[in-house]
């Protein structure tokens, strides 16, 4: 058996195996706004729900290994803490790579993407009108893990309202897994 210690390996050696051991992961398009109303959209693998009661979700936008900067996402939950969350499935999966590239700060990844913004019901970031399921959240927090690239930031998310395409309803009114053929990384 091969033994790793994460010390003794760099960080995107220690990434990689992280990365590829802990599979599948959702996604989570995260929708965010900064200070001036200016929308931001980006994908995130370091993603999953922790709790039913309050509803939390947590993502993890982390510190770019290469150059230790941070993303536009998580400058804006810092300034205003409100996210949209939405689901990633196949039918959109190269719109969430065009979301996913880095551009410069100000620049609109709904327009860059293709994808559609939608007013929100109670917070200010854009629904994302393709995802199959939309999550508008407060944020609670944001954790810190480090000051080195490749440390993660923790935002805690409580789900305020959730949306749902019908398209992805069964005959009772449940989401359908089948129909909605998620994307995982």
């Amino acid at each position: 058996m091969k033994t790793l210690i994460p010390s003794e390996i760099t960080p995107v050696q220690l990434q990689t195996v992280m990365q590829t051991a802990v599979s599948p992961r959702p996604i989570a398009l995260a929708s965010t706004v900064d200070k001036d109303g200016n929308s931001n959209l980006s994908p995130f693998s370091f993603f999953n729900m922790f709790s039913t009661v309050p509803p939390i979700l947590v993502f993890s936008p982390s510190r770019r290994v290469r150059d230790n900067t941070i993303k536009h996402t998580l400058e804006n939950v810092l300034e205003v803490p409100e996210v949209v969350i939405g689901t990633v499935n196949f039918p959109i999966v190269q719109q969430i790579s065009l979301a996913s590239t880095e551009y410069e700060e100000g620049v609109n990844e709904f327009i860059k993407s293709g994808l559609t913004m939608k007013d929100a019901d109670l917070v200010q970031p854009k629904l994302i009108e393709e995802c199959p399921v939309n999550f508008e959240c407060k944020v609670l927090e944001v954790k810190s893990l480090g000051d080195q690239g490749g440390a993660g930031n923790l935002v805690i998310c409580e789900v305020q309202k959730i949306h749902i395409s019908e398209e992805y309803l069964d005959e009772n009114g449940n989401l359908d897994q089948a129909k909605l053929n998620m994307v995982a990384r």
